[in-house]
C-alpha cells in the first residue's frame, strides 16, 4: 500500500467547518497558532502552506486530533499500529520536505513520529537556514544521507546513525547536504498539558 496524502483543499476546509461551528473568530484562531489575522487567514484559505505545527495547534484549539483534520477520519486505535515501509499519511511541507505520518490511527498518542525525506537543494547551502519552534520536545535519528541541522546560533553536520534530541521550543531546522537527500526518523514529543498560547511556530527567516 502506498502513502496516502490527504487533500489539502479538504483540509482547509475542515479547519474553516471546525471554527464557525465552534463560533471561534479569525482573531481567536490567530492567537491560537501564533500569527497575525493576516497570516492565519492566508492559511486557512490556502493560499500559503500549511505546517504540522500550525495544524497541530489548529486541532488543539479545536478538541480534535490532528488526523482528524487531515483526513476527517478520527484515530481509533488502541492496542497497535503497524505502518509497513513507504506507508503512512504523507504530508508535504516547505520546500519539498515530506513527513510520512508512521501512526495516524492511533488514539491519543504522545508523540507525533514521522519518517522525513529532506531535499537536497543546491540553492540552500549558502543561506541562512529556516528556523522554526514548536513546544515540546524532538528526537530525529538520521537514516540515510546528511544534515546539516541549525540549533540558535549552533550547527551540527550529522550522517546515518547519529541521533539528534532537543528543546523544541527553540530555533531549530536543518537542510539536506552532501548531494542527496536526508532521510530521518523525527519523534515530536508533546508535553502533558499544553496551554493553547504555548509553542506556535516563529519563522526566523521568511
Amino acid at each position: 500500500m502506498a502513502a496516502r496524502t490527504p487533500d489539502m483543499t479538504e483540509v482547509v476546509g475542515r479547519i474553516k467547518a471546525l471554527r464557525e461551528d465552534l463560533e471561534l473568530s479569525l482573531t481567536d484562531m490567530a492567537e491560537a497558532t501564533g500569527r497575525s489575522v493576516e497570516e492565519y487567514e492566508a492559511q486557512e484559505s490556502g493560499k500559503t502552506d500549511l505546517s504540522f505545527t500550525f495544524l497541530f495547534k489548529c486541532a488543539q484549539r479545536f478538541g480534535v486530533d490532528v488526523i482528524e483534520l487531515l483526513t476527517g477520519e478520527a484515530p481509533h486505535l488502541t492496542g497497535y499500529e503497524l505502518t509497513r515501509q513507504s506507508e503512512g499519511l504523507s504530508i508535504m511541507r516547505r520546500a519539498g520536505f515530506e513527513y510520512l505520518h508512521q501512526a495516524p490511527l492511533f488514539k491519543d498518542k504522545l508523540c507525533e513520529p514521522f519518517v522525513v525525506t529532506a531535499p537536497y537543494s543546491a540553492e540552500e547551502q549558502d543561506k541562512p537556514i529556516h528556523l522554526s519552534a514548536h513546544v515540546g520536545q524532538e528526537l530525529d535519528f538520521i537514516i540515510s544521507g546528511k544534515m546539516r541541522f541549525a540549533y540558535e546560533d549552533h550547527i551540527e553536520e550529522v550522517g546515518p546513525g547519529d541521533t539528534l534530541y532537543y528543546n523544541s521550543s527553540r530555533g531549530h531546522g536543518m537542510i539536506a547536504i552532501g548531494g542527496e537527500p536526508c532521510v530521518f526518523l523525527a519523534v515530536v514529543l508533546k508535553p502533558a498539558e499544553a496551554d493553547s498560547s504555548d509553542g506556535a511556530e516563529t519563522n526566523k527567516r521568511p
